[in-house]
């Protein structure tokens, strides 16, 4: 049930599941409560480091949960300003707080066009509604 998941308002988000915070000239990114709960216990996560340039539609990492192992996509272009320390020892902050202590990356976007392309809330629910209606 949709009701099951959180979808901040303030948040933008990708197709891929991506969730993407706007902070002055830069974003944090992480995963969706929707693609936590149906990826399970995760275990895994690996990330880029700091300075590398992500493309938008490009594999940037990897999330790995007991049931599948993932490509997170890269919601936006911009070069990676800082990663989440805690996730290599604690990738299970990514079930208990996808939009807190299991962000990802904060990344200097290149194009703000890119973020205003984005999803927002409602539209990303009615994205989920209609995969789970498949």
């Amino acid at each position: 049930m949709l009701s099951d998941y959180e979808f901040p308002a303030d948040l933008f988000y990708t197709t891929e599941d991506e969730w993407v915070r706007v902070e002055g000239d830069r974003v944090v990114i992480g995963v969706t409560d929707y693609a936590q709960q149906q990826l399970g216990d995760i275990v895994f996560v690996e990330l880029p480091e700091v300075g590398t340039q992500i493309e938008r539609g490009e594999p940037f990492g990897v999330i790995e949960s007991v049931k599948a192992v993932s490509d997170l996509f890269a919601p936006i272009s911009g070069s990676v300003a800082e990663v989440n320390a805690e996730l290599p020892d604690h990738p299970e902050n990514v079930n208990t707080d996808c939009y807190g202590d299991g962000w990802m990356l904060a990344v200097v976007y290149d194009d703000a066009e890119e973020v205003e392309a984005l999803l927002d809330a409602s539209r990303y629910r009615k994205h989920c509604d209609e995969r789970s209606e498949d």
